[in-house]
């Protein structure tokens, strides 16, 4: 395993080496060589930062969205499926020290065995260097994957299919408000189901205001 290749596809030297060569020994290996660690406990570590740094970054980017949209945003940015596309642009599979029997099973390209590995390195880069180390590596790749996401599926169509669920039922969104001066005006909506309020939201636009409005009627689902 070359950990100085791997160093440089993640723009990082590590202080400790030992710390990354754990982050990328997977419990077969360690097994098979009777080692005491494995990247376990990393991978535990690293889910955790990873979370934190995610939340951090969604809390500030999306102010007017409501807990319950933001805790699906960073849901589906740090599965196991996003995290393993991510690992895959780094070769991450190549690099991991594995059992043969893993290895002949195809375990370099098992998502679950990858995306494991990609927190323990996380966190492995979290211990070495500290949170302002592993903040912008991390911030380098989530945000095009939020914006991905967010995209993907806004609230409003997520409102839409939750609604449609039952037939006959209708959605409105209705302005009640707006305040602030003219270069920072903040519009308020209301969202109604069939002429029942479900939620309401703030936001610097019209759309986003609906948005965050669509945002708090998913939160009370």
């Amino acid at each position: 395993m070359d950990l100085q290749l791997f160093e440089e596809k993640i723009g990082y030297r590590f202080k400790d080496k030992k710390l990354l060569e754990r982050a990328l020994t997977h419990s077969s290996y360690a097994n098979e060589n009777k080692l005491p660690h494995d990247n376990e406990r990393l991978e535990f570590l690293g889910d955790s930062v990873l979370g934190f740094v995610t939340a951090e970054y969604l809390f500030e980017e999306f102010k007017f969205r409501q807990e319950g949209a933001l805790t699906k945003l960073r849901a589906a940015v740090v599965c196991d499926k996003s995290l393993f596309k991510l690992a895959e642009k780094i070769a991450l599979g190549d690099f991991i020290l594995m059992g043969k029997g893993e290895e002949l099973t195809g375990g370099r390209n098992r998502p679950s065995i990858v995306s494991d590995a990609f927190e323990a390195v996380i966190a492995a880069m979290y211990l070495d260097g500290g949170i302002d180390v592993v903040r912008p590596y991390i911030l380098s790749f989530i945000k095009d994957a939020v914006k991905r996401e967010a995209n993907f599926k806004d609230n409003k169509s997520l409102l839409q299919e939750e609604i449609q669920k039952q037939k006959g039922n209708t959605l409105v969104y209705e302005e009640i408000g707006e305040f602030g001066p003219d270069h920072e005006k903040v519009f308020k909506f209301v969202v109604k189901l069939n002429g029942k309020a479900i939620g309401s939201g703030e936001g610097k636009s019209k759309k986003e205001a609906e948005q965050a409005a669509a945002g708090d009627a998913l939160s009370k689902m």
